[in-house]
């Protein structure tokens, strides 16, 4: 069985429009779009110090020294000369021998802690010139038995 639709004629659609109010849709118009800030707006740049009346002259980085006892001064002393006294053997060791580009880096760094540590000493920081020596101290040991 077959089933066809039925078309309604015009002039029934016409008719039962007749009932439907028109509806115009009104839509406002758009606001304009606000962006919320996520992060404070960003600071305005200082003016720069004053100039220095010798450019060459260096500044002086403060630095924070803990205050030891003349005992614990001289045992740290002692015992960052022993560990630069050995590291630097280590290093003089390794200049003599064909380092690969491995052991020429660690070199370097070793001899870069060894400035640092004879810095911080005369400085007066001695604990932190035993920390970098005994960094020296450990990492010369590697190179040296790398060979």
């Amino acid at each position: 069985m077959l089933v066809r639709p039925l078309v309604p004629n015009a002039a029934a659609v016409e008719a039962s429009d007749a009932g439907i109010p028109d509806f115009e849709a009104v839509i406002p118009a758009p606001e304009p779009l606000t962006i919320a800030r996520s992060s404070p707006a960003r600071p305005r740049v200082p003016t720069p110090p004053p100039a220095r009346e010798n450019q060459n002259e260096k500044l002086e980085v403060p630095q924070i020294v803990p205050e030891l006892s003349a005992q614990e001064s001289s045992a740290l002393q002692q015992e960052t000369q022993q560990n630069l006294d050995r590291a630097e053997r280590n290093v003089d060791v390794a200049s003599r021998r064909n380092l690969n580009a491995t052991q020429k880096d660690l070199a370097s760094k070793i001899r870069g802690f060894i400035s640092d540590a004879h810095e911080a000493g005369k400085a007066g920081d001695w604990a932190r010139a035993r920390d970098l020596a005994k960094k020296a101290q450990v990492l010369s040991d590697e190179l040296v038995s790398s060979f």
